[in-house]
């Protein structure tokens, strides 16, 4: 059974876009194109056409090089959530929760995971065989040590879209669509600073950009060790923000992060 190969493409000043290859038929699906030139050049070096392009939710960091895309690849499927309709340029395909896109000769099952947008979906691969860990493509719900902010979205319903994604296994690979891990865990360390899975994991983070190289993908187990936003329920979190409710204990550090 072919791999689907995972190439993490820079853009912007922060963003990530991944391309997904199938290098046995030389077809390729994009996530989240925020700019057209490097997934191009990363095309035409692979030798591969662009068949899809997934959109996770319709910000221009997301969804900007949609355009471009499709007027060199005409033939490009463009998926997105279904209460995105109107928002994401060139969309054909409007995806709930339970959806399943086949890209590369993998199956991705859909998750409507609000918060961040009111429509925003997430892409799970499940492992393939042989393999330890499946792939998630969480767009800005999920980021290495943090995740996105309440634009559009309640606290109810990001707590409702983070257990979602944390009752994944934990060897899945976790490709957010940003580079703020250090930041986030810079955060996270002034609201579980006896934490020293989060301690040891800053440290190697620090050494990691020091060295300009990349922290995505990350590791879901190490998310649910280090990330307070998947942690509503520890006791420490719960008495820094001084609640035992979810929601309340969630939206209190989701707001001392935005004021961070």
């Amino acid at each position: 059974m072919p791999v689907m190969e995972i190439h993490r493409l820079n853009a912007l000043s922060d963003n990530y876009i991944f391309l997904l290859h199938d290098a046995v038929h030389q077809r390729a699906a994009v996530v989240d194109p925020a700019e057209a030139t490097p997934v191009f050049n990363a095309l035409d070096q692979l030798g591969a056409t662009l068949t899809a392009i997934l959109n996770t939710h319709h910000h221009g960091d997301h969804v900007g090089a949609n355009q471009s895309l499709l007027a060199r690849y005409p033939d490009a499927i463009v998926y997105g959530g279904a209460a995105d309709q109107g928002r994401i340029p060139g969309q054909q395909v409007y995806l709930t929760e339970g959806d399943t896109v086949t890209v590369c000769d993998r199956e991705a099952t859909v998750f409507d995971v609000p918060g961040h947008t009111r429509a925003h979906i997430a892409y799970y691969f499940p492992p393939e065989p042989g393999t330890a860990g499946g792939d998630l493509f969480c767009g800005d719900t999920l980021f290495a040590g943090g995740c996105g902010r309440l634009f559009e979205g309640t606290p109810a319903q990001m707590v409702e879209s983070l257990t979602k994604l944390r009752q994944l296994p934990d060897e899945t690979r976790v490709w957010c669509a940003h580079e703020y891990t250090l930041k986030n865990l810079e955060f996270a360390l002034t609201v579980d600073r006896n934490n020293s899975a989060l301690r040891d994991r800053w440290q190697a983070v620090q050494s990691a950009r020091q060295r300009q190289e990349a922290t995505v993908p990350s590791c879901l187990g190490l998310e649910k060790q280090t990330n307070p936003f998947l942690r509503w329920d520890q006791p420490t979190l719960q008495e820094v923000t001084r609640s035992r409710d979810p929601v309340r204990t969630f939206a209190r550090l989701r707001g001392m992060k935005d004021q961070w």
